[in-house]
């Protein structure tokens, strides 16, 4: 396990903090403070040690590729994009003083901000005893995400002038390694990991590598290309192994199955045929759908079709699983000690193609109720929980998509690898 805030003594100490901030905003103002929230008892436990201070600092999207995204947008539309809507597009999506105001509020206490994150050694060093500052978007600076470690270096060396301690509670940004989450350690005698990061190894790791069992994988999502890797880890532990989403198509397929206009990639038909002899030979047993729910188009507006059988007919798309699934779901689903989930079964976020998604966020609930540990990884995931509002009855709930996603293919993280260990 990797050591935490718990195992240094803070006294007096300038902490500076690796937060994952990267919050969803509209003219300039924050939409959704998840993220945020999940960073508060690290922050409030510092604070509590009596820090000489806190510096905070995160990255809130990507200013250039964000910019390039709205110039692209505005020029499709036909209107002109100039400097001044460039200035006005990054603060209200990539400035981090709203963010810093808001965490003020939630906190109770004043949180600086300079409007820089390079540059800040006298700011920080005017801070009062236990005063906090928060520095501007990393990601503004060149060196945070250059791809030569050397050339991050002078950032991270600037940044590591700014504490005594590194914290990182940042998870969400664990498997990048960039100047803030991992170079930066280089230049610091004491790194050590927040509570979200400790609590998300806690929850993550016995899932690779000695689950309660039996455990159950469910994987789900669009593209096999995508999850390759993590179905080949899951392997090692998983006792039942559920493939549903688009990426189930690819596998019906290899087995020699109909699948009509459903998303279907041919390239990885025989990576799916290796992975399902590789699961025949580890006796992992793998749920694919026998039954579904197709479409004529993809629309959120499209007829449920039910299929009632494997093979779907040339005419219609797999937008979902159908009842005789979810029964096979159920019985698995219920009988285990430990369930992994890391993607939908269904195009969920159409009202009509729901259903599956649902079930399965439900019935993970239900488990857990009775005793199983759950870990939901993956952007989708964590939306699909959060909309039929069952976040609170799972074991734990992953910040990181990514970043949870790389954890369960078994890849070291930077932002973890870097950090002391007990």
């Amino acid at each position: 396990m990797i050591k935490t805030v718990k195992d240094v003594d803070l006294k007096g100490k300038r902490i500076i903090m690796r937060v994952d901030f990267n919050v969803p905003m509209k003219d300039g103002e924050v939409q959704d403070d998840t993220r945020i929230r999940a960073a508060l008892p690290t922050i409030e436990y510092i604070l509590s040690q009596a820090p000489r201070s806190l510096v905070l600092m995160s990255h809130l999207g990507d200013p250039k590729k964000d910019v390039k995204k709205a110039q692209e947008k505005a020029e499709k539309a036909g209107k002109a994009f100039t400097e001044e809507d460039k200035e006005k597009f990054i603060n209200g999506k990539n400035k981090m003083k709203p963010v810093a105001e808001y965490l003020s509020k939630l906190i109770g206490k004043p949180v600086a901000f300079t409007g820089g994150c390079l540059g800040q050694k006298a700011a920080v060093d005017a801070l009062p005893e236990g005063g906090i500052l928060m520095l501007e978007n990393t990601r503004f600076e060149e060196g945070e995400t250059a791809k030569d470690t050397a050339a991050q270096e002078p950032m991270a060396k600037e940044l590591a002038s700014y504490g005594d301690i590194y914290v990182n509670d940042a998870f969400g940004t664990a498997h990048r390694a960039h100047a803030s989450t991992a170079t930066i350690a280089k230049f610091m005698d004491v790194k050590v990991g927040g509570f979200l990061m400790e609590k998300e190894v806690k929850y993550l790791e016995p899932m690779l590598n000695n689950p309660p069992k039996p455990m159950t994988a469910i994987i789900g999502g669009a593209k096999v290309s995508s999850k390759i890797a993590v179905l080949e880890s899951l392997l090692k532990s998983a006792s039942s192994l559920i493939i549903g989403g688009g990426m189930a198509y690819t596998f019906l397929k290899a087995q020699g199955h109909t699948i009509g206009k459903s998303l279907v990639e041919d390239d990885f038909i025989d990576t799916a045929k290796s992975l399902l002899s590789k699961a025949a030979e580890k006796g992992v047993k793998i749920l694919l759908p026998v039954d579904h729910l197709g479409a004529e188009e993809f629309s959120a507006d499209a007829k449920a079709v039910p299929v009632d059988g494997i093979d779907i007919p040339d005419n219609l798309m797999g937008m979902d699983v159908g009842p005789k699934t979810l029964a096979l779901y159920k019985d698995v689903i219920l009988a285990s000690k430990s369930i992994v989930w890391n993607g939908p079964v269904g195009v969920f976020e159409f009202e009509a193609f729901s259903k599956g998604t649902a079930e399965v966020a439900h019935l993970v609930a239900e488990a857990t109720g009775k005793g199983a540990v759950s870990v939901v990884g993956g952007g989708d995931s964590v939306a699909a929980v959060n909309k039929f509002n069952l976040a609170s009855k799972m074991s734990h709930v992953s910040t990181g998509g990514g970043a949870s996603l790389e954890f369960l293919e078994g890849k070291t993280l930077p932002g973890i690898a870097v950090l002391e260990t007990k």
